[in-house]
């Protein structure tokens, strides 16, 4: 056996704890389950093992404390569980990664999705660490090659950089980060499928991300159907792993999709927990939560990696405003918002440039591709302010020679914004010079 294997083997094997805590159940009460003989041991967030009278075995996490009791939240129903049914006391449970999970699909446990073994790393990581030191952490670092034309220009991301991605459903939300996973200059993809269905996970492997996405990624999923507590974890346990890899000195791509359903999933274990609901039912917490995750990616410090990151927002009906789009748009560095009318008539992605901001500008490029952008945005812009006109047949040409041009190059604007061809940063300015000034 090789030292390193060996080594792993007796990180597995200490994890094993020679004493027992065990209670038994109490009351079972509104999906909630009391317990009694652990209230002494157990601390909040704490897992609990129940082991039913008919063999069933339920996993649980400690929501409160009471004096001579624990309740505790079961990861599914808890049908079938009765009064004296044993519970054991686990403790906190982490996530352990390891170089070798690159290229395979976990759960939020650390535990194989894709039926083949997997061997934990030698260290267990909490799942919600706090972020780096704020005075400690690099500045953003330099501009990263995304394969797409759109975010090799105007909207650039850069080393470090976190942004949102907000979209209804259906819109070309899973492919563009697809895209992500596959172009963008990175050592190793994280992603978090957080409440999909069931059905979509193999379809976004195979798929979307494709073997050259699958190569250097490590897919941690909940699907729809488990509990919040589960779903919740989904996204602690992601960026538990992409922590792993940056404190490595790797740079890492972390995507989430979705925040929305993370949110969701939190609310849900939050009202079971007794914190009451607030704006659109979400608790007060709710707004602690998303931003403590966001803060979480970002530039590292001195001497490790970086984690670069996407997070996709589900916004029903193109809402910015509802709670989480909100909470979420003021903590990051820029947001892509796609818009369903421009899917609908084909384009993809369907991104709306002039509601999408990416907050490394002007800093992540020169003064001449900065002059570029501010062209094309303008010329977007008187665009979109004289369209109705256009397309009613009212507008006479003449009127305004701004106008003139704006509807001149649209056609190849628009169809630029569309472009993932591959090529350098170098080469999609070139292009965008070209289409804000076609040639008569």
């Amino acid at each position: 056996m090789a030292p390193n294997e060996l080594d792993l083997l007796r990180a597995e094997i200490s994890r094993y704890a020679s004493v027992r805590r065990v209670g038994q159940v109490t009351e079972v009460a509104g999906g909630a389950i009391a317990l009694s003989g652990l209230a002494n041991r157990a601390t909040l967030g704490d897992r609990v093992q129940i082991e039913t009278a008919a063999g069933r075995s339920l996993g649980a996490e400690v929501l409160s404390l009471q004096p001579g009791r624990v309740v505790v939240l079961p990861d599914g129903s808890p049908e079938g569980v009765a009064i004296g049914d044993r519970a054991e006391l686990i403790g906190r449970a982490g996530i352990s990664p390891d170089r070798s999970w690159v290229g395979r699909i976990v759960d939020p446990f650390g535990q194989s999705l894709d039926g083949r073994p997997l061997m934990r790393g030698r260290e267990e990581r909490d799942l919600r660490t706090p972020p780096p030191p704020a005075a400690r952490r690099r500045r953003l670092g330099q501009r990263l090659e995304t394969g797409l034309a759109i975010f090799n220009t105007m909207l650039p991301l850069v080393r470090g950089q976190r942004i949102g991605l907000f979209a209804g459903s259906g819109v070309g939300k899973s492919s563009l980060l697809g895209k992500f996973a596959r172009g963008v200059d990175a050592d190793v993809v994280v992603i978090a499928l957080i409440g999909e269905r069931g059905r979509e996970l193999r379809e976004f492997v195979e798929e979307t991300l494709g073997t050259e996405g699958m190569a250097r990624a490590v897919v941690v999923a909940a699907t729809s159907d488990q509990s919040p507590l589960v779903r919740r974890r989904c996204a602690w346990a992601a960026m538990a792993v992409a922590e792993y890899f940056r404190d490595l000195g790797q740079h890492v791509l972390f995507l989430a999709d979705s925040v929305t359903r993370f949110a969701e999933a939190h609310r849900e274990v939050a009202l079971a927990g007794g914190e009451p609901p607030s704006l659109r039912g979400y608790p007060p917490s709710t707004s602690h939560q998303i931003m403590a995750l966001g803060e979480r990616a970002g530039p590292g410090p001195e001497g490790s990696g970086d984690i670069t990151a996407v997070f996709s927002v589900l916004v029903a009906g193109s809402d910015m405003d509802e709670p989480v789009a909100d909470i979420l748009r003021g903590v990051l560095d820029g947001h892509v918002v796609l818009d369903r009318a421009i899917a609908e008539r084909g384009r993809f992605p369907a991104i709306d440039l002039l509601r999408s901001v990416s907050r490394s500008l002007p800093h992540a490029a020169s003064e001449q591709e900065n002059s570029l952008i501010g062209q094309a945005r303008r010329l977007l812009g008187a665009y979109e302010r004289a369209e109705m006109m256009v397309q009613a047949g009212l507008y006479v040409s003449g009127s305004d020679p701004v106008i003139d041009k704006a509807i001149r190059i649209w056609p190849g604007l628009d169809g630029f914004i569309s472009e993932d061809e591959p090529g350098t940063t170098a080469d999609s300015f070139a292009r965008l010079a070209r289409c804000l000034s076609p040639k008569s």
